[in-house]
């Protein structure tokens, strides 16, 4: 890439260190800079933001769900450009963008009464269409561009230490987003949620500066060697002869590895934020408090963090295939906790089921993509897939409340769940690595 060092005073050639360990570090935080377009730091506003604009549980749900699903099918393309341009102007844009887009949610009432002022109507269809486009911008922007390019670009640096390394980043973020709503709750509590959105927004445009100052697309840029290793003739040739196949987004495609991953991925993303979403309405429904319901993450995430170290310690050694077998086990775990929700030890399989389930998500998300389709065409490859995720969290925030308001109780979406865990399991006992092909 031409001037990579462009509006920029940071050469990584100067450093006295490998330059991948500062990418580990600013790419973990732009992973944490896109909270405020999860799941995790959209859940806490539900409630205030539905009831300031009138909106009903379901009609917040299905805003959420089409701004979601819009996103989904732009974010694959936005993979492409990241093999294009980069993670550096990637990310960069979808942090500023992202901060407008919470610039604009923070003013979402004043928006909603001016537009029903200016076309004379007073429908429930102005804020649900207002909602519907910033939850758009928040998702796209946030859950899929800066997540994608952040996590992209430290594997870009690293190679044979990708496990070790993606285990510190791992860490990281499963603490930053397990007190997220903690934080987030208090921000609201202390001064509102309109202005929580802007403080967002305003850290989100100093984080866009650092970004452009320190992130860096890729090793080779700087005649630099993933994983800091020096050119040198042995080196070489042993890379050589460790060359993988980088496969094409088709490629990859054409494979059950990229279905199966994908899809199972794609469920953690679907039980995950259905239950984030509606999480203290679930445990409310079974006479929990706001403070028990918000609690859970904690337990979640220190089970989450144990198993992703783990995981991704032994990535470098171990099948891949093993750890989809542990996901699905682990999903079905969550589904009956779910299900049981009023049996006092249901609640503990929920938490067992979760934190395993998104421990192994954070270490195959991140680790399994390079190492089975090459690095190459890895921006295409993984905008495909957070194209599964992203439709995946869409439709779930709606079919979790459509089964509280019509059916009755959340267990219900267990029934779901459940089938499509054992037709994965099914599908997966077939799963192989493409590169040993």
């Amino acid at each position: 890439m031409k001037h990579p060092n462009r509006f920029s005073f940071i050469n990584p050639k100067r450093f006295p260190f490998f330059y991948g360990y500062i990418v580990l570090i600013v790419g973990s935080i732009g992973v944490l800079a896109s909270i405020p377009g999860q799941t995790v730091g959209v859940s806490v506003f539900t409630d205030p933001v539905k009831d300031a604009l009138g909106l009903s549980r379901n009609e917040f749900s299905n805003a959420y769900m089409i701004g979601t699903l819009l996103s989904a099918f732009f974010v694959a393309r936005a993979g492409v450009l990241f093999d294009r341009f980069g993670a550096r102007y990637i990310a960069f844009f979808s942090a500023f963008f992202l901060a407008l887009a919470l610039l604009l949610c923070s003013q979402s009432v004043w928006l909603s009464h001016n537009i029903q002022n200016i076309l004379s109507i007073t429908s429930w269809l102005v804020p649900f269409v207002l909602m519907s486009l910033l939850f758009f911008a928040i998702r796209f922007f946030g859950q899929g561009v800066l997540t994608m390019s952040s996590r992209n670009m430290i594997m870009m640096w690293f190679n044979e230490n990708r496990g070790k390394v993606n285990a510190i980043s791992s860490i990281t973020v499963s603490l930053g987003f397990s007190s997220a709503p903690i934080f987030i709750n208090y921000l609201i509590d202390t001064h509102g949620w309109e202005m929580s959105w802007l403080i967002l927004a305003m850290c989100l445009l100093g984080f866009s500066f650092i970004i452009i100052q320190f992130y860096r697309n890729k090793p080779e840029d700087f005649n630099l060697r993933p994983d800091g290793r020096n050119h040198n003739v042995k080196t070489d040739k042993k890379a050589k002869l460790k060359t993988e196949k980088n496969f094409t987004l088709k490629e990859a495609k054409a494979t059950r590895a990229f279905w199966m991953i994908g899809l199972a991925l794609a469920f953690n993303s679907f039980f995950s934020t259905g239950f984030t979403f509606h999480v203290v309405s679930i445990f409310s429904s079974q006479d929990y408090t706001k403070q028990e319901a918000i609690a859970v993450f904690l337990p979640v995430s220190i089970i989450a963090i144990t198993i992703s170290t783990l995981g991704n310690v032994l990535s470098d050694y171990v099948h891949h295939k093993i750890y989809l077998y542990i996901m699905l086990a682990a999903g079905l775990l969550a589904s009956a906790g779910l299900y049981f929700l009023g049996n006092g030890i249901a609640v503990y399989m929920l938490i067992i089921g979760l934190g395993v389930f998104s421990g192994l998500f954070a270490v195959v998300n991140a680790v399994t993509w390079p190492k089975y389709f090459g690095r190459k065409h890895l921006g295409a490859i993984t905008g495909k897939v957070m194209s599964f995720l992203v439709i995946a969290s869409a439709i779930a925030p709606s079919l979790f409340s459509y089964c509280y308001t019509i059916l009755g109780s959340y267990a219900n979406i267990s029934y779901l769940t459940t089938t499509f865990l054992v037709f994965l399991c099914i599908g997966a006992l077939r799963v192989k690595n493409p590169q040993q092909f």
